[in-house]
């Protein structure tokens, strides 16, 4: 096993005696939901988007709903995760399409969820992953610094770490593995204020 490999299934192995379960973070109860969520926590802590959605979710659950609110109604009860504006725009256009061209239901590959306003390839790979259990390892501000922290990427960009990521861990654990770096890095590995000696893999690895 290379060098690379061999670490990484070594912090794979600690990621999964701390975090054997992975609950999703973001409440949600069916792919339109999450998607929604998903959209919303941009630059917004999964904490504040699940205080927001219950009120969301309670006026408009699927994407028939969702069209029938004005953008200003949306934009109003998602206020508080910012960028509402361009937010509020992309979850009532992303819907229309939703029900326009899908059916009403949200669309189950890369391609098609990423031509949905306010969707990248971050939000497609969780949904891709979370809702249709399609092996992708989407990679957000803490799997980015983690990787480059660990050697495990030299963190050109997100792009980079995703293919890197992606080339040393197997793919039948990303889905899971992707949640247990986000939990690992809130927990242990934070961007400031880190402790080398109190963190499991930092410790061991002497980064």
């Amino acid at each position: 096993m290379r060098p690379l490999k061999k670490k990484a299934a070594a912090i794979a192995e600690i990621l999964e005696s701390l975090y054997p379960e992975t609950p999703i973070p973001l409440r949600h109860d069916d792919p339109y939901t999450l998607l929604v969520a998903v959209v919303l926590s941009a630059q917004c802590t999964d904490e504040r988007v699940n205080q927001i959605t219950p009120t969301l979710f309670a006026r408009a659950d699927n994407p028939y709903d969702m069209v029938k609110l004005s953008v200003d109604e949306i934009r109003e009860i998602i206020k508080p995760c910012g960028l509402s504006p361009s937010k509020s725009k992309a979850i009532w256009e992303l819907s229309r399409i939703i029900v326009e061209k899908h059916g009403g239901q949200v669309p189950q590959s890369f391609e098609e969820l990423e031509a949905l306003p306010g969707v990248g390839h971050k939000t497609a790979s969780v949904v891709m992953s979370q809702a249709f259990g399609v092996p992708a390892f989407p990679v957000d501000t803490h799997i980015h610094r983690l990787a480059a922290r660990w050697g495990l990427s030299d963190g050109k960009n997100v792009e980079k770490t995703e293919r890197d990521l992606k080339a040393v861990f197997p793919e039948s654990t990303w889905n899971k593995l992707h949640l247990q770096i986000i939990f690992f890095g809130r927990q242990y590995c934070p961007a400031r204020g880190h402790q080398v000696e109190n963190c499991p893999i930092c410790s061991r690895f002497g980064v």
